[in-house]
């Protein structure tokens, strides 16, 4: 008759109940093996030798007395001693040898692996305390792992190892830390079959954003080699994200991707253990290659999910989880070998805003137009050319007579920024606002007052007025309960361009996204004209022909970057707020900023005035730019049916003729997007007063309307919106633009059409905000920097006039008291 192995379990006979028998780690793993292998989520067999073992090995040396000799009283501050302590611990029971009962049964489980995976099977020995990955105290990293062990030899002199490993320095000073007995946290060991990942690749799976702790997306990292240099932060991976409920629904799409450096892999050497591995420089074709494919990403994204799923059934509540995976370079498989709940970012509370208000003063340097409602502090750093920009350090203010869309990475470090040009459109304020960050522009003298090096307060928690402040000025930041805000009618919709920014703007409170611009992405993660792509041969800059191949190397096509680039940024920013409507306006480059772009020169005329020349829907249909119009569509049908984003809206903008929307259907219809297939809806913008005074006509062909109030006061005025001469005649408040708007939504209303305003004056001014609420605007998309502030008036706008916003008698009566026309009028 077999006797029951006393210290050993197999990973089909453990799980989560169990760790105070084996440890987190172990327990973990039993649970992935034990439920989710039936699943298709494929785990390492293994065993662990349980917390008893371990407490054998000290009882029949009688190590207690002498480790409490050399642990009680440990002084964690005097890092020598706490060193030699360790040391001499670590020693002590590294050489109490393993009871012959427990080192056979080791043997004996050793062997029905090796019956399961053969002859060459090498194996991962890994450490288990039993108080590990518990919510308070994850223990994960503190105590050793041993990799591509071979034979019964090497077996148990690494779970020696493992055991004595439970007093490395930063165990020890881990448990006092979180105040842990050291005597009653337990070493486990696991004992897995060793996926070759050194061979291959292997990373981390998170089921949330970790940035942002947005919960519908799936976060795969990954690098070649070994996993040590992903978890730890050593290396630059690949990322990938999954969107999951489109996921689920049998949409299997990776949503946006990034390659890593990947410069360096680690691999293991003869003997295991982390001391046993090294870091190898990797060649140049895998650092331009992604460490897997996307069906390998897609699997992973999978099996994640599943995880997810059953650990939240089980705790009753949402897990989100932290998963480790490797690819086995022998067999060519990806495999699950720990899964732990996230306990960080899954945990912060995003139902709270915050308002910053100075508690102090101070000298002033210079004022300008505010952007955005945060104070930030910082030394500044004075650029007068790009060149500068290697010495820029992150949580420096960041001081420029104008700032560039290829200084974006050095911008999104940046504490704040001043500029001595720009406006409320210019590229700093746009940045700015998507970052979350402070600016102050149009100073006109910031780059003259302020000097590298002076430390300066920047608020633009004062009103319109931004205001640079000599020194670091006190502040205080109000924090705001979200969850308590009642939403308006009047749907409120945000501005939105960066997907690096859209999850973390997706916590507002908001209906969507009122104005996503599509050249935000062209602009920075793809940064060549679309011509360029489609005609490279019409490129005579060699330099600039070598970089367009350089970034569009990995592709069947130049044009599928392009394709994959734009479908990407379009869907994360449709992902993140899903599933709201998100209003993607295609393209609106100017002659001038097209030509700025790789390859731009070849495909663009020099026009006197690119504000009212060949732009937005002039190009969609002409013979010049057609073919870059068709990688558009192709980037918006692939983000809509491939990768189920349904909720995209396309929009068309500046169309002048209701001949020229006719042409531009047609031309959408034969690139693949049909209006009122797949539920697909178009807008249009109305920013031209041709929109207004034909909109009856307009009507006929677009679902819905947004006002650009930005261009419909320029032509209204007749005030070139760039230059700085005559910018003071620029006004959305002016009577001619109201009235025009005024109109507009009464058009769009008398159509059955949506109408909504995504232009800068509702941001700006909170009595336009005011009067389209009392007009009965459908919607308001704003900056997300005003939304809380704005919210909250339009709700006492809402309750001052009831739920009828739409009585002619109050819109007639607001409209001729309205502040802006008695102005004027005076």
């Amino acid at each position: 008759m077999t006797t029951a192995p006393r210290f050993i379990k197999f990973f089909r006979d453990i799980g989560l109940d169990d760790v105070p028998l084996v440890g987190g780690k172990n327990a973990s793993l039993g649970e992935l093996y034990r439920e989710l292998t039936p699943q298709g989520v494929l785990v390492p067999n293994g065993f662990a030798v349980t917390a008893d073992g371990y407490r054998a090995v000290l009882d029949r040396s009688d190590l207690w007395p002498r480790l409490h000799d050399l642990l009680d009283g440990i002084d964690v501050g005097d890092v020598a001693d706490l060193a030699s302590r360790a040391r001499r611990a670590r020693e002590l029971v590294y050489a109490a040898p393993l009871p012959e009962d427990l080192a056979g049964e080791i043997r004996s489980a050793y062997a029905e692996l090796v019956r399961e995976y053969g002859s060459q099977l090498t194996v991962a020995v890994r450490s288990s305390a039993t108080a590990e990955d518990l919510p308070t105290a994850s223990f994960a990293g503190q105590h050793e792992s041993y990799l591509n062990i071979a034979g019964e030899a090497q077996l148990l002199d690494a779970v020696r190892r493992c055991f004595a490993s439970l007093f490395t320095d930063r165990a020890i000073r881990y448990r006092i830390d979180k105040g842990f007995d050291h005597f009653k946290v337990f070493n486990s060991v696991g004992i897995m079959k060793m996926v070759r990942s050194d061979l291959a690749s292997s990373g981390v799976i998170f089921s949330i954003d970790t940035e942002t702790g947005f919960r519908d997306v799936v976060f795969i990292t990954g690098a070649y080699g070994l996993g040590e240099n992903v978890v730890q932060g050593t290396v630059d991976p690949d990322e990938f994200y999954v969107f999951k409920p489109t996921f689920r629904q049998g949409k299997r799409a990776v949503l946006r991707r990034t390659l890593g450096a990947k410069k360096i892999k680690m691999a293991y050497a003869e003997g295991g253990g982390r001391e046993h591995t090294r870091n190898l420089p990797t060649d140049r074709k895998e650092r331009e290659a992604f460490c897997i494919g996307d069906d390998e990403v897609l699997l992973l994204a999978d099996q994640a999910i599943r995880i997810e799923e059953h650990y939240s059934r089980r705790a009753g509540e949402h897990r989100s989880m932290d998963v480790e995976w490797a690819k086995d370079g022998l067999d060519g498989r990806l495999y699950i070998v720990q899964a732990r709940p996230e306990t960080v970012v899954s945990q912060i509370d995003r139902t709270r805003l915050e308002e910053y208000r100075l508690t102090g003063t101070g000298p002033l340097r210079v004022e300008g137009r505010a952007v955005g409602a945060k104070i930030a502090s910082g030394q500044a750093r004075v650029i007068t050319h790009q060149t500068d920009l290697a010495a820029f350090r992150p949580g420096e203010v960041l001081v420029a007579d104008t700032t560039s869309p290829d200084w974006g990475t050095v911008m999104k470090t940046a504490a704040a920024i001043v500029t001595n040009r720009g406006g409320r459109t210019c590229h700093a304020a746009i940045v700015a606002r998507e970052l979350g960050i402070p600016a102050v522009v149009g100073t006109d003298a910031a780059t003259r007052a302020i000097k590298t090096g002076d430390v300066v307060t920047i608020s633009c928690a004062e009103g319109t007025t931004g205001r640079v402040y000599e020194g670091e000025i006190p502040f205080e930041v109000q924090q705001i309960d979200l969850a308590s805000l009642p939403r308006p009618a009047t749907k409120i919709m945000m501005n939105v361009g960066d997907p690096d920014s859209a999850f973390a703007l997706s916590f507002l409170p908001n209906d969507g996204v009122g104005l996503a611009r599509m050249e935000f992405i062209i602009t920075n993660a793809i940064k060549v004209h679309p011509m360029a792509l489609v005609h490279p041969e019409r490129i005579s800059d060699a330099a600039e022909r070598a970089e367009i191949e350089r970034l569009t190397g990995g592709y069947k096509r130049p044009a599928d970057f392009f394709i994959e680039r734009l479908s990407e940024g379009v869907a994360t920013l449709a992902a993140a707020f899903y599933p709201k409507p998100v209003i993607v306006r295609l393209s609106d480059f100017k002659t001038n900023e097209y030509a700025s772009l790789l390859g731009g020169r070849a495909f663009e005329p020099t026009e006197a005035n690119p504000m009212l020349g060949f732009r937005g829907a002039s190009r969609y249909a002409h013979p010049t730019y057609e073919d870059g119009f068709a990688l558009e569509c192709a980037a918006l049908t692939r983000a809509r049916d491939d990768m189920g984003l349904t909720n995209i809206v396309p929009m068309v903008p500046f169309c002048r003729r209701v001949e020229e929307a006719e042409r531009v259907l047609a031309a959408m219809s034969r690139f693949g997007l049909t209006r009122r297939e797949n539920g697909l809806e178009v807008y249009v913008m109305c920013e031209i007063p041709n929109n207004v005074i034909l909109i009856d006509e307009f009507s006929k062909h677009f679902d819905g309307f947004s006002i650009g109030s930005n261009d419909l006061t320029q032509l209204v005025l007749g005030v070139d919106r760039d230059s700085e001469i005559v910018a003071f005649d620029f006004d959305e408040r002016d009577p001619g633009v109201l009235k025009l708007i005024e109109l507009a939504v009464e058009g769009a209303r008398r159509n059955g059409r949506h109408s909504g305003i995504c232009g800068q004056a509702p941001s700006d001014y909170p009595e336009v905000a005011e009067y389209l609420v009392r007009l009965g605007i459908d919607s308001i998309s704003l900056n997300p920097d005003t939304v809380l502030k704005t919210t909250m008036r339009i709700l006492d706008i809402e309750r001052e006039i009831g739920r009828d916003r739409t009585a002619p008698e109050k819109v007639a009566r607001i409209g001729s008291a309205h502040p802006a026309r008695r102005r004027h009028a005076e």
